[in-house]
């Protein structure tokens, strides 16, 4: 279908757990976090909250920071696009999952240990 499109995530929310960072066998860093987005919401019984869960992925040196620097329970603003990946695991079993592909972010509290120079950074190009 022809026509415009766009993919484009703005979230803010807290680490679910620490950043898992890893690197592909070309040496390229790859970080995954979860992150818990809360919304609340007036009902007729009061106001009322739920949580989203989401999968987050972040490469390059964005991702070593992230390792280095962020925690579970973190705050985060995280821009980026969805992605659709589906994989067969050992047992033949198919599985499948959308996440966010984090293409720049920003601490909302920073950590003590954080240089100011590490939350200025310039563009890096991705390799997905």
């Amino acid at each position: 279908m022809a026509g415009p499109n766009l993919n484009k995530v703005f979230l803010i929310g807290r680490l679910t757990r620490d950043p898992e960072l890893r690197y592909t066998p070309g040496g390229q860093a790859v970080a995954n976090l979860g992150l818990a987005v809360n919304r609340e919401f007036p009902t007729k019984e009061g106001r009322k909250e739920e949580t989203c869960f989401v999968n987050l992925v972040i490469w390059g040196k964005r991702a070593e920071v992230c390792a280095e620097y962020m925690k579970k329970g973190s705050l985060i603003f995280v821009e980026g696009r969805l992605q659709y990946r589906k994989w067969e695991t050992q047992d033949k079993e198919k599985r499948s999952t959308i996440e966010v592909v984090v293409e720049d972010f920003q601490f909302l509290d920073r950590p003590t240990d954080l240089p100011a120079e590490k939350l200025v950074e310039e563009p890096e190009e991705q390799n997905q």
